[in-house]
């Protein structure tokens, strides 16, 4: 069965932001099924714009700066 982007449904969202761009954590239930948690990362081009970047390895400041969106993102699992 393909992706239908019409059955995912996103059940909580906060972002961190940075100077180099934003973290968002979030988390999805896929056609009512188990709710997962979703990290993504955005970084700002030379003019500011935001696009999309591989998740990669997170900072100490970015980690500080998520973990208690993870946390409370738990509590919507």
């Amino acid at each position: 069965m393909p992706y239908d982007s019409s059955l995912d449904e996103q059940l909580f969202a906060k972002s961190f932001e940075t100077e180099d761009g934003r973290l968002t954590v979030s988390v999805y239930s896929y056609n009512n099924g188990a709710k997962k948690l979703q990290i993504v990362r955005e970084n700002k081009d030379p003019e500011g714009n935001l696009r999309f970047a591989k998740m990669g390895r997170l900072t100490k400041n970015e980690a500080e700066g998520i973990l208690p969106l993870i946390q409370e993102a738990l509590t919507n699992m």
